[in-house]
Order: structure tokens, then C-alpha cells, then sequence
């Protein structure tokens, strides 16, 4: 008997799940793009990722991307503080965690890695 745990290093969230969407906010940033100053000492949740994953340990960044309607946005990097790996009362499992954002793209570089690191078909910008 096997265990599965996926390895990621792109934290990939819904608004939901806590993509601090009323933070970062797309329409916001291309007009006055958010500085990584204004979110000093600010440290992130998210909640209820499916399956039991594991993100890159700090000081190893991982990526933040907002998944909104199942397309991908690309927002920067983070440092993964803290996971949680939790087994649910159906047998599946779901992983949380805490987490500091430690660089957001310029809205032009948002817009580049966006198109050309999200799977196939998945690009917010596509």
C-alpha cells in the first residue's frame, strides 16, 4: 500500500481558498501597480487545497497564482512559512498552509509569464 503526495511549486489558489484577491487585484495593479512594500509584515492563508501536497520549504520560493474560473494569473513569489496536511472525514485529503509574498511582477511580466507558464489552455490571458 502506496501513499500520494504531489511536490509543487506553484501555490495555485481560488479566491476561496484564500487568494487575497481584495489585495491583488488585476484591474488595480495595471493601473498602479502594487509594491512589494505594501504588503510588508503581511503574512497569507490558504485553506483546502485538494490532496495531500507539499510546497518548497523557505528559503526555496514557490510561485502565486490566482486561479479564477479555472484560468491562471500569475502573481509573484512566495515563501512557504507553514502546511498542513489533513485527512477529512471522507478518507480524501486536503492541505493548508501559511505563507509571505516576497515578490510581485511588474503587470507587463505578469502578463508574459502568465502566457507562457500556465498549462495548456489554462493562461487567464488566452
Amino acid at each position: 500500500m502506496g501513499s500520494f503526495i504531489e511536490f509543487n511549486d506553484t501555490l495555485q489558489i481560488t479566491t476561496e481558498q484564500g487568494f487575497p484577491e481584495h489585495i491583488l487585484n488585476l484591474a488595480t495593479h495595471t493601473k498602479n501597480p502594487i509594491q512589494l512594500l505594501d504588503l510588508k509584515d503581511t503574512i497569507f492563508n490558504f485553506t483546502e487545497k485538494t490532496n495531500a501536497r507539499i510546497y518548497h520549504p523557505s528559503p526555496t520560493r514557490c510561485f502565486l497564482v490566482h486561479n479564477i474560473e479555472d484560468k491562471w494569473l500569475y502573481w509573484g513569489k512566495l515563501l512557504m512559512i507553514e502546511q498542513t496536511i489533513t485527512r477529512n472525514t471522507d478518507g480524501t485529503h486536503t492541505t493548508s498552509g501559511i505563507y509571505e509574498i516576497i515578490e510581485i511582477y511588474n503587470p507587463e511580466y505578469q502578463i508574459q509569464i502568465t502566457t507562457h507558464e500556465s498549462p495548456p489552455g489554462l493562461s487567464y490571458f488566452q
